[in-house]
């Protein structure tokens, strides 16, 4: 793709960069009603059915993937025009899926800036090593690198340990607003699950909002793999890497089923969102359909996300994504 090309898609992707305040209000009212009913009914289902419980959390665990969604539109000041209401969106909606909105707001644009940059990994995104740095590396750092790309430790551990446990503490060098932020959140999370504890049982509380943590978890956690671990993604070192075929070739369509699209909030159009994170996620369909040359990036569906899951180091030579079987084939071909 060519500077003039890059420039002109930029250029067809801005009118859609402005946030529309009925839409944003309207989709705040179909998220939170539901979602906050669907909890009220979960916990009122433990008299009759734990089954019916866990259908309901299901579906409760849905909508908090959408509320996730919000929040992440709040960090990029693209779900309102006022900056001041998206940060005050986005700490409630942060206190409601775990997530303090200045931290994550930080690391999550250093994600953006460096998506796909081989020489800026490390802050904001999952850990990818190449494969002669997989070959180079210690016992000690193979060993802790596939129990990190382990399916269970990843979609399982990874969300209760990032979620629960990392976000609660502030990273080194944060500002006192950022501090602050976290230690707000952290309060008035403690403080709404003390108070559901009280007042319905911590047995009660653990029974509905454990499992819409932990399938959310996954979900999230998933969405965030996969859009960026496909065989033909994008990495380059520092002097080759260009923004816009980063966010275009590094970043995939997921072609959800609509049900699953709308409650992830659209997010499945990952290539819209990095080439420009100011467009409001019900905006990233419209992006796709109106601009022809977004409508030929690597696509992938239900079923054919699942490969993802073999894909463990980049090839820099091959340049796609390979699984340790492939490293036999490499080292003899050195």
């Amino acid at each position: 793709m060519t500077k003039q090309k890059q420039t002109h898609l930029r250029k067809q992707v801005a009118p859609f960069e402005k946030s529309d305040t009925n839409r944003s209000i309207r989709q705040l009212i179909n998220t939170l009603v539901p979602f906050f009913l669907l909890w009220f009914l979960a916990y009122e289902s433990l008299s009759v059915s734990y089954l019916l419980t866990l259908a309901l959390t299901v579906i409760a665990a849905g909508f908090l993937t959408r509320i996730f969604i919000i929040f992440h539109d709040c960090c990029h000041h693209s779900f309102f025009k006022n900056r001041l209401a998206n940060k005050i969106l986005g700490t409630v909606t942060g206190i409601l899926t775990l997530f303090p909105y200045n931290q994550w707001q930080h690391s999550h644009s250093v994600h953006h800036a460096t998506s796909g940059n081989l020489d800026k990994r490390g802050t904001g995104d999952i850990w990818v090593l190449t494969v002669e740095e997989y070959l180079q590396a210690s016992f000690w750092l193979r060993l802790r690198y596939r129990l990190y790309r382990n399916p269970f430790v990843m979609f399982i551990l990874g969300p209760i340990y990032v979620f629960l446990i990392t976000n609660r503490f502030n990273r080194k060098g944060a500002r006192l607003k950022e501090r602050m932020n976290t230690y707000i959140t952290n309060v008035a999370i403690a403080g709404a699950a003390g108070l559901l504890c009280y007042t319905l049982g911590w047995q009660s509380f653990l029974l509905v909002q454990g499992p819409i943590f932990l399938i959310s978890g996954i979900a999230g956690v998933w969405l965030f793999y996969v859009q960026h671990t496909f065989e033909d993604s994008y990495f380059e070192e520092n002097e080759d890497w260009e923004y816009v075929k980063a966010a275009v070739e590094g970043s995939s369509f997921y072609k959800l089923p609509k049900i699953l699209q709308w409650l992830t909030g659209n997010i499945g159009f990952h290539h819209v969102h990095h080439l420009s994170p100011r467009v409001p996620n019900y905006k990233l369909e419209a992006v796709h359909n109106y601009t022809q040359p977004l409508q030929h990036v690597p696509t992938i569906t239900l079923m054919t996300s699942l490969r993802s899951l073999k894909f463990r180091l980049w090839d820099e030579r091959g340049k796609k994504f390979v699984g340790y079987r492939e490293i036999k084939v490499y080292c003899k071909q050195l």
